[in-house]
């Protein structure tokens, strides 16, 4: 699988760009950050043509660029779990209006729960919900290539935070700990912000962990 990251926006939100190969123009947009102009020019640049967009929460950050997306490429669809799903068309429970804006775009094509799967461009992402950071809060596994993204549940040596509207520190921990750590040491973290780590990393490094 090839995964390209971009950092997107003034939340410095990681978007990732999924295809199976490289010669490959089919691809899957994880999260398009608050200012998605960066990942239209990118796809243009690669002639990539965006299957699907899969949030892993509804905050404004992951969410905004989806309505440029959407504008963009008209036969895009959205996978959202059913919990975040009105953060899409809600901006006090997206927390857009703390920034002063008003975001906002059309529901999700699919709702997606635990054990759903998001197969889109030949690429196959398990889901895994992870609430705590959000209610609805997934983070999508790639079994066969050894590679998780986390959203804003774990960090490289952080974890989410768990202070917004809907969040709970102790279900944060439970996700990671249950869903997370249970996974293989060398599986590669893709987060939703800062760099890449890998589960043994933050098993013997993550100091919210101990």
């Amino acid at each position: 699988m090839k995964i390209d990251r971009l950092i997107l926006g003034a939340y410095e939100t990681n978007c990732y760009v999924l295809r199976n190969s490289d010669a490959s123009k089919d691809c899957l947009v994880i999260d398009p950050g608050l200012r998605a102009e960066e990942l239209i020019a990118f796809l243009g640049e690669h002639t990539l043509n965006p299957t699907a967009i899969a949030l892993t929460h509804g905050h404004a950050d992951h969410i905004a660029g989806v309505t440029l997306l959407r504008t963009s490429f008209p036969r895009v669809k959205v996978y959202i779990h059913k919990l975040d799903a009105d953060m899409l068309t809600q901006p006090e429970r997206n927390l857009s209006v703390l920034a002063g804006e008003r975001i906002r775009s059309d529901p999700a094509d699919m709702l997606v729960e635990e054990q759903s799967v998001v197969e889109q461009a030949d690429v196959r992402l398990e889901v895994l919900h992870t609430p705590g950071h959000t209610p609805g809060g997934i983070c999508l596994y790639a079994r066969d290539e050894g590679v998780v993204f986390t959203n804003d549940t774990l960090f490289a040596e952080s974890i989410g935070r768990a202070d917004f509207p809907g969040g709970n520190m102790s279900e944060l921990l439970q996700s990671i700990r249950q869903k997370l750590l249970a996974l293989p040491d060398h599986t590669k973290v893709y987060p939703g912000h800062g760099p890449i780590t890998t589960i043994a990393q933050e098993k013997a490094h993550n100091p919210f962990l101990k």
